[in-house]
């Protein structure tokens, strides 16, 4: 198992605070943790398990062990409470580890705030990086640069992450007959299992459905209405599930950006998947895999740097649009524009920078073979390149 780039960081943290970890079911959590147990020693307790939630509710904790980890607690109603007691009561004797396939800062059924008792880490697939076993920026202020090599089999691996993903069991299976397997599989669970054991949902049939049914959109505009007509449900229902699939981390959406002089769409969400090769066809799901770098990047930026960070797109009522602005601060930093193959400067991307300062663009493409920096557009850098050069140097 290759190891994860915030490992380190969560072990330096844990000597001060508690530290949640956060990610999509079967992204690594459980193996991270493995190795937090491994090097600092500890006992593991996970909410799915009868005895280990007897337990909890008992607050029976081994006072032996350094590291207490708690797995999946926020399904255990009132579990922020809980958790504030223990902390203030153990944190000088005991570090801390909680780690949940939800948005923990959802799923905190009430009670008082753990606001500056921890820090959180958002989990994710792997990233190119991390499955070519390359170190994370010392400091995203420099990515723009590119300056490194990638190594060699970069290539080979970013073809690995289109055909099988990021989740470790398909890609590291290396067989696209067992990741679909998986994947079928993985589709029922989260609907069944996941969903199930955090919302009070009854057509559990209809959710599944929409599940099958959110693939085909990725790439455009998501249109709720369009959806709702096709499971015959109300407009209300299909948000309501949509959102419960971002809790969750089986989704997550990108919002437009841009100044009302440029006509800038405000309200027209996209939608993109943590799973992308449910998407079928090559454009989209290579539209996706961009997506799911630049959001590990803004998370990156948000739970290491401490950098407000935020990923959107540009779309104007005319239908020019531009796939990705990464926003640092507030402000446009980086614009980027997904290809499949080698192609002149994006006249939608031309447009955005001539209009709006953003220091930074790049378009990517994922069989190109060229990489050279374009003329400067409005004193942004712009730069034409591989995709496989341009991920492996995010974290």
């Amino acid at each position: 198992m290759r190891p994860r780039q915030i490992a380190g960081l969560v072990e330096q943290d844990l000597r001060g605070k508690m530290v949640f970890v956060a990610g999509p079911r079967q992204c690594g959590k459980t193996t991270l943790a493995e190795e937090m147990l491994r090097r600092l020693g500890g006992s593991y307790h996970n909410w799915d398990v009868e005895a280990h939630r007897r337990a909890l509710r008992r607050s029976e904790l081994d006072e032996a062990a350094k590291l207490w980890i708690f797995d999946e607690l926020h399904k255990f109603k009132g579990w922020r409470n809980w958790l504030k007691g223990i902390y203030d009561l153990h944190h000088r004797s005991h570090s801390i580890l909680v780690s949940g396939s939800a948005r923990l800062e959802v799923y905190s059924h009430g009670g008082d705030s753990l606001q500056g008792r921890y820090f959180l880490y958002r989990l994710h697939p792997f990233t190119l990086a991390e499955a070519v076993g390359l170190r994370p920026p010392e400091d995203t202020r420099a990515l723009p640069e590119l300056a490194t090599e990638p190594k060699a089999d970069v290539a080979a691996a970013l073809s690995d992450l289109m055909t099988l993903g990021g989740f470790p069991e398909p890609l590291f299976s290396g067989a696209e007959r067992r990741a679909a397997r998986w994947r079928l599989a993985y589709g029922a669970r989260l609907v069944r299992e996941e969903i199930r054991s955090l919302e009070n949902l009854r057509d559990l049939d209809r959710v599944e459905l929409l599940y099958d049914r959110l693939p085909a959109t990725v790439g455009s505009v998501l249109s709720i209405n369009s959806l709702r007509e096709d499971l015959e449900v109300a407009f209300e229902t299909v948000r309501s599930w949509i959102r419960i699939f971002d809790r969750i981390y089986a989704t997550f959406r990108v919002a437009p950006h841009g100044a009302p002089r440029i006509k800038a769409v405000k309200k027209e969400q996209k939608l993109y998947l943590w799973d992308w090769p449910r998407v079928e066809s090559p454009g989209p799901r290579f539209e996706n895999l961009i997506a799911f770098h630049l959001l590990r990047l803004v998370h990156w930026m948000e739970d290491v740097e401490g950098v407000k960070a935020e990923l959107r797109y540009f779309r104007d009522t005319l239908g020019r649009e531009v796939d990705f602005i990464v926003l640092r601060a507030g402000k446009p930093w980086m614009a980027v524009e997904a290809k499949l193959d080698d192609r002149p400067l994006d006249p939608s991307l031309r447009y955005l920078l001539e209009r709006v300062k953003v220091p930074y663009a790049f378009q990517v493409s994922l069989q190109g073979e060229k990489d050279w920096r374009h003329q400067d557009v409005n004193g942004a850098r712009v730069r034409l390149l591989p995709a496989a050069r341009f991920l492996a140097s995010l974290p």
